[in-house]
């Protein structure tokens, strides 16, 4: 990545100004896989996921019309490549938190941060520093403990869904950091386009039988809270988190965002447990925690000094 002017950092008695909204995504994230659990069946994954970036799209189109405009066909076709990968994303992970909990959802896919790493380290055949491997090691120990709550029995498919999800978000960065065309455009750009792109998958594959019910049908069957769940999703978690990085990284260090957003695994923890009572079990208690110390551990023993 090449080096860019970093912003003076904010002075310490206002940094909780800048800190607090970046926190507010992490919990938002966090209380996303609730949300889609609470509002998404096995039948309707399709049909939900189109409702949801379809409320959202117009929005970033008409915010960023004019950069859009601006981008080259490289650009466009690079973005697209990007989107097709990020609906497959979107599809697994959604299946995957319908067959599990959201806690369990929400402290798998942090795997993410531990695989990125290993698999930049394979493509660069750049051995990674041993504390990042006894991190790794760590967070794979609590994973399987994490899934292992009622006793040692085998993982569930949710799970399963949720850790391949967690490999196809590291193939999605690290495509994202390989694709020249797509390096240094604009990024709401970027995510309009790949947004557009997985909408149009979504769609496709709604109209094939066999995939759920319609977009149409699920949404006139929603009720107030199945709205109140697709809302959340779409302004929130899509809209407001996307501005409010765009927002943070030019008033504090990116790894002090990094940082902040990295609690997404421990607020999925917590609400799948308060909001949604979930129960982990004793063993599914260690396994979180370790999932939590190790990703953490990991992220500071791979990320660079800060300016």
């Amino acid at each position: 990545m090449s080096s860019i002017a970093v912003p003076a950092l904010a002075p310490p008695r206002r940094a909780w100004l800048t800190d607090l909204p970046v926190l507010l995504v992490a919990v938002v994230w966090g209380s996303s896989y609730l949300a889609a659990k609470g509002s998404t069946t096995a039948q309707t994954v399709v049909a939900v996921l189109v409702l949801r970036f379809a409320v959202v799209l117009p929005v970033l189109v008409v915010a960023g019309r004019r950069r859009l405009r601006a981008l080259r066909a490289a650009q466009w076709r690079g973005a697209g490549l990007l989107g097709l990968v990020l609906s497959g994303i979107f599809l697994v992970e959604t299946y995957g938190v319908v067959h599990t909990s959201a806690t369990n959802a929400g402290l798998i896919i942090s795997l993410t941060m531990i695989f990125t790493p290993l698999v930049e380290a394979a493509v660069t055949r750049v051995r990674p520093p041993g504390a990042f491997l006894a991190a790794a090691g760590l967070s794979v120990a609590g994973v399987v403990l994490l899934t292992q709550g009622g006793g040692f029995t085998s993982p569930s498919a949710g799970d399963l869904l949720m850790l391949v999800a967690a490999l196809a978000r590291t193939a999605h960065v690290m495509l994202m950091s390989r694709i020249k065309s797509v390096q240094g455009a604009d990024s709401l750009s970027l995510t309009t386009i790949q947004l557009g792109s997985a909408v149009a998958v979504f769609a496709v594959l709604a109209a094939v039988p066999g995939t759920g019910d319609a977009p149409w049908t699920v949404a006139a069957g929603f009720g107030l809270p199945e709205w109140g769940g697709l809302l959340f999703l779409s302004v929130f978690c899509t809209l407001f988190a996307f501005f409010v990085q765009m927002w943070s990284v030019r008033r504090t260090s990116p790894s002090r965002v990094s940082l902040l957003l990295g609690t997404e695994p421990l607020w999925a923890a917590a609400v799948g447990i308060a909001i949604g009572g979930e129960r982990l079990g004793v063993l599914g208690a260690v396994g979180a925690l370790l999932v939590l110390a190790g990703t953490g551990w990991g992220r500071r023993a791979v990320a660079p000094a800060t300016p």
